[in-house]
């Protein structure tokens, strides 16, 4: 498989990459904005499988040019993606009347807006039966249990998840799948940072080799699904 992956620096994201590529017939391009943790990522790679295709690209897929950078790279070691997987985002704790509107701006940006750019420019590349899986949260889930300072995030993660269902039916012809996972807690730098003295039930590499999974075989069984992955509602 051909795959894509943002976010990859740190997290689930890191993670997912780590059990794709054990699998040397994957060829994986790993984009994240911090060189030195996509560099780390790669000597982890090539530690656990040295034949593994692996190639970590620093992007910004709010930012970063896409015509002129990412297609043509991705293009050109790639050919045709089988799997994307936009699992970049950010988020900020700030109860709603401290939250200004450039931090609201920049959640839209970097957990929406910035997966629209990626999904419209890697589209023509992608193959008949590819799968585009996008990262959610439960904090944006109708019907969860929602918590305080999360109104931005939450509501980027929630827009999110309905474009996961209207991108379906328009898909449809291309035979391109798309689901979202709206994820729960999984211990990692971002949940740290948030919730300092929270500890998630789930590690990181445990939800990181879910999504790997599913962005394999998900869209077997779904497409245009937003799937809760909880133990609870966090």
């Amino acid at each position: 498989m051909n795959i894509v992956i943002t976010g990859a620096s740190s997290g689930v994201g890191f993670e997912a990459v780590l059990d794709l590529i054990l699998d040397s017939k994957h060829k994986v391009i790993a984009l994240a904005r911090n060189q030195r943790k996509l560099s780390t990522l790669y000597e982890i790679a090539k530690g656990l499988n040295p034949d593994c295709t692996l190639y970590p690209a620093q992007f910004d897929i709010v930012h970063d040019d896409y015509e002129g950078g990412l297609v043509p790279f991705v293009s050109e070691r790639l050919g045709e993606v089988d799997i994307l997987i936009n699992n970049a985002g950010a988020l900020i704790n700030k109860p709603f009347m401290e939250v200004s509107q450039i931090e609201f701006a920049q959640m839209i940006q970097s957990n929406l807006l910035g997966h629209v750019k990626m999904i419209q420019n890697l589209l023509p590349l992608m193959s008949e039966n590819s799968h585009i899986l996008n990262i959610g949260s439960m904090g944006g889930y109708q019907g969860s249990v929602k918590f305080p300072g999360l109104s931005a995030y939450s509501a980027s993660k929630g827009a999110l998840h309905i474009l996961t269902e209207c991108l379906a039916p328009e898909l449809a012809e291309k035979k391109v799948s798309i689901n979202c996972l709206a994820l729960g807690s999984a211990q990692t730098e971002m949940l740290e940072k948030a919730f300092p003295k929270f500890q998630s039930p789930v590690a990181a590499f445990e939800m990181g080799k879910y999504i790997a999974d599913f962005a394999l075989t998900g869209h077997k069984f779904f497409n245009g699904k937003v799937l809760p992955v909880a133990v609870n509602t966090p």
